[in-house]
């Protein structure tokens, strides 16, 4: 039995371990920007009780519906929450189950209730229009926002750092392409975005160190009508910031075309 293939029935046993990487601890809160927020508790399909932040911008043109990435909480989006905000928008951020202080285990499936639990919290509790709605992902939560925009009308669709599949993002990190084997089709953004019919923007940088470039060229030429590519520059979990500027003015853009 060669190393690889002792390695790879050690990586499948633990398939939602490699995967998430939930932090409970809370670092920080919007207050720490000087922005006020309500702390508010609702629950997925399943009874899985979720806790989330809602940051209201008192002339909101719209409401940024955010997924975080598979690492961490909502507590390390304070920085991503002011950007927002500083566009007036309503910004709505959640931690999925086994993340911050929501309850549970984190799945694939659970991620995937947990998104539609807040979509509803959004439309049913704040009664926010959906074509008022702009769901942003980044990295992981980009496939998981993906999956949700299949199924709801956005007003638009913000990948940002997002891979085609998990399973290629092990392929490129592991000489022995292990993530058909491991992952199969979990998380397949590629596949999502062919029953997309909103407008999406994908965001990536040619630097990135974990989901690599092409990931984000494929995801843009899958996309249908409305699409576009902004092209950032930084690491994986830093290019947002240290291309600041230039990245906040991009998805300023595309929200004024697509907020009506």
């Amino acid at each position: 039995m060669t190393l690889a293939f002792i390695a790879v029935l050690s990586v499948s046993g633990c398939k939602n371990r490699l995967m998430f990487h939930p932090y409970e601890q809370m670092v920080a809160d919007p207050s720490v920007a000087g922005l006020s927020h309500e702390d508010v508790y609702f629950k997925t399909n399943d009874g899985v009780l979720l806790n989330g932040w809602w940051i209201v911008s008192p002339q909101a043109r719209g409401t940024v519906l955010f997924c975080h990435g598979n690492a961490g909480n909502i507590s390390f989006l304070v920085d991503t929450i002011v950007i927002f905000h500083s566009m007036n928008l309503n910004v709505f951020v959640f931690d999925y189950r086994g993340y911050g202080r929501s309850g549970g285990t984190p799945t694939e499936e659970g991620t995937y209730r947990d998104a539609a639990a807040a979509w509803n919290f959004l439309t049913v509790e704040k009664k926010m229009p959906p074509s008022k709605i702009i769901l942003v992902g980044r990295s992981l939560g980009g496939a998981i926002a993906a999956w949700l925009a299949q199924y709801r009308s956005p007003a638009a669709l913000v990948l940002e750092s997002t891979f085609t599949r998990a399973a290629d993002v092990a392929d490129f990190h592991y000489l022995f392409s292990p993530g058909e084997l491991v992952l199969g089709d979990a998380y397949d953004t590629a596949a999502y975005l062919s029953r997309i019919r909103c407008p999406v923007m994908v965001v990536h940088s040619p630097e990135d160190e974990i989901v690599p470039y092409e990931f984000g060229k494929q995801l843009y030429e899958r996309a249908g009508p409305g699409r576009e590519y902004l092209e950032i520059h930084g690491s994986h979990n830093g290019g947002f910031i240290q291309s600041m500027d230039y990245y906040a003015s991009g998805l300023s853009r595309f929200f004024d075309r697509h907020l009506r």
